[in-house]
């Protein structure tokens, strides 16, 4: 969901964070669970008015934790090959990267962080994101990945026929698309729950072909929704600090 940038001299992995917290003294992140299914319109309209506000210094921090109507989105790398069945409504976004699905069963959570209270660096911020989808899914026995040329959190299906290559099979379980205005970030992840998976096959995720989709559902990990959030609150505090539940 998010493009990455031109190769460097330090390979993407060597990026590590694990403490992604602000400056002492900021207040603690507004926590934001949204019931239903949220229209994705009304979702980026809400981003946009908080990003503002954030950016200005009228409102805190937030992370916004919502599920959406069957849909697609478009990054701005998005390939017209890569939209194989226009099934379901899609939008155009702002943020990097190509098509992604979201829809009931998938937890999305729009993280809107001033990176100026915290670090100013795009690549850690993914790799703390990186970290936060991994913890979560280590509570729930499951082993979360990175990859250096694919951004976003990955398991390895050892049950599965090996990758043409020889590589042990690997399917994708949560996805990562940001974007960044005057360093205030928004968009977010995406955790797929219990998704139906055969949604996703009117696109190539990501624009990555060769590997597949999984859920937690899945993986034999059969759990609801306001379970999943309390965990992903929990492991969100350790790497970017205290939250707070505000009224949505």
């Amino acid at each position: 969901m998010i493009e990455i940038p031109a190769p460097t001299a330090k390979p993407r992995l060597l990026t590590t964070t694990e403490r992604f917290w602000p400056s002492a003294g900021s207040p603690p992140v507004a926590w934001m669970v949204f019931d239903g299914l949220t229209p994705y319109d009304a979702a980026l309209e809400a981003m946009e008015r908080r990003v503002a506000d954030i950016a200005e210094g009228g409102a805190e921090e937030a992370v916004m934790l919502v599920e959406h109507p069957p849909l697609y989105t478009a990054g701005t790398g998005a390939s017209d090959g890569d939209l194989l069945d226009r099934r379901f409504p899609v939008h155009m976004t702002g943020r990097g990267g190509q098509y992604t699905y979201h829809g009931p069963g998938q937890r999305v959570a729009y993280v809107l962080l001033d990176l100026k209270r915290r670090q100013p660096d795009v690549r850690a911020f993914v790799a703390a994101l990186e970290a936060w989808l991994i913890a979560t899914l280590a509570e729930f026995q499951i082993v979360g990945e990175r990859r250096e040329d694919r951004v976003g959190v990955w398991v390895q299906r050892p049950e599965r026929a090996p990758a043409p290559n020889g590589a042990v099979a690997e399917d994708k379980v949560a996805a990562i698309g940001i974007r960044l205005r005057k360093w205030v970030s928004f968009h977010g992840v995406a955790l797929n729950v219990d998704p139906d998976l055969d949604h996703f096959s009117g696109i190539v995720p990501c624009g990555i072909r060769g590997h597949g989709v999984t859920s937690l559902a899945d993986l034999g990990i059969l759990v609801q929704m306001p379970e999943v959030d309390g965990v992903l609150r929990q492991t969100f505090e350790r790497i970017f600090g205290p939250t707070t539940l505000a009224v949505t």
